[in-house]
C-alpha cells in the first residue's frame, strides 16, 4: 500500500507550521520547526509571494499531510464530501476525521496518526468486535471501536491511553475507559476540529 516514507519533519518545515506528525516529540525542543523555522532545501530561505493557486495548493497539502493521505485518496475523500448534504469544506473534514486511523488517534490509543495507522494494519483494532486492517475505513456513527483484548498491554498503546486520560478527548467521541473502546457520537464541526487549514481554499482548488 502506497504511503509517504520520507522524513516527516521535512513536511512540517515545508508548510511552516507544526503538523504534529510525531506526536509528543513535536511539543519538545527537538522539533525541527523550532530549530529551523524555514523550509528544507538550498534555496528555501528566499522569500517569494504565493499566487492564489499556490495558496490554495498549500492548504490542500497541509490537510493531506496532517491526515497522512496521498493525492489520489485525498481526491476520493473530496468527491465523497461533495456528494453529502451541507457545506463541502466541512464535509471534507468530517470524512477525514472518520477515517479509522484518525478515530484511533482521537480516542487516545496512539500518540500520532502514523502510529494509529500501524496499529490498524497489525490487527490491534476492532470495529464492532471484528478486526479491520484498512486505515481508510470510514467509521460510521455509533460503531464500536476497541483495542483487541490481547493488545491492551502493549506498551505504546498503554502509554498513549494513560496520556490521553490526562489531556482529555475531543467532544464528538465517547470512550469507555474500562473496555478500551469508544464510538463517534456525532460529526464534528469545523470549529471543533481546530486544524490550521482553511478548508474553503481546498474546495476552491478542486473547483477550478
Amino acid at each position: 500500500m502506497a504511503r509517504y516514507r520520507g522524513p516527516v519533519c521535512r513536511l512540517c518545515r515545508r508548510e511552516g507550521i507544526k503538523l504534529m506528525l510525531k506526536g509528543d516529540r513535536c511539543m519538545t525542543a527537538k522539533c525541527a520547526v523550532e530549530r529551523r523555522e524555514y523550509p528544507a532545501g538550498e534555496y528555501a530561505q528566499r522569500g517569494r509571494k504565493l499566487s492564489p493557486f499556490g495558496t490554495q495548493l498549500r492548504e490542500k497539502q497541509k490537510a493531506r499531510r496532517i491526515y497522512g493521505v496521498l493525492e489520489r485518496q485525498f481526491r476520493k475523500h473530496f468527491r465523497a464530501a461533495q456528494t453529502r448534504r451541507g457545506v463541502t469544506g466541512e464535509n471534507l473534514l468530517q470524512v477525514l476525521e472518520s477515517r479509522l486511523d484518525n478515530v484511533v488517534f482521537r480516542m487516545g490509543f496512539a500518540r500520532s496518526r502514523s502510529q494509529a495507522r500501524q496499529l490498524v494494519r497489525h490487527c490491534h483494532i476492532l470495529v464492532n468486535d471484528r478486526p479491520v486492517t484498512i486505515p481508510s475505513y470510514q467509521v460510521k456513527l455509533n460503531e464500536r471501536i476497541s483495542v483487541a483484548q490481547e493488545s491492551r498491554q502493549i506498551v505504546p498503546i498503554a502509554e498513549s491511553f494513560d496520556a490521553s486520560r490526562r489531556s482529555g478527548l475531543v467532544p464528538w467521541i465517547h470512550r469507555d475507559e474500562d473496555q478500551m473502546s469508544g464510538y463517534l457520537e456525532r460529526w464534528p464541526t469545523v470549529e471543533e476540529v481546530q486544524l490550521p487549514v482553511k478548508e474553503q481554499l481546498i474546495v476552491e482548488l478542486y473547483s477550478r
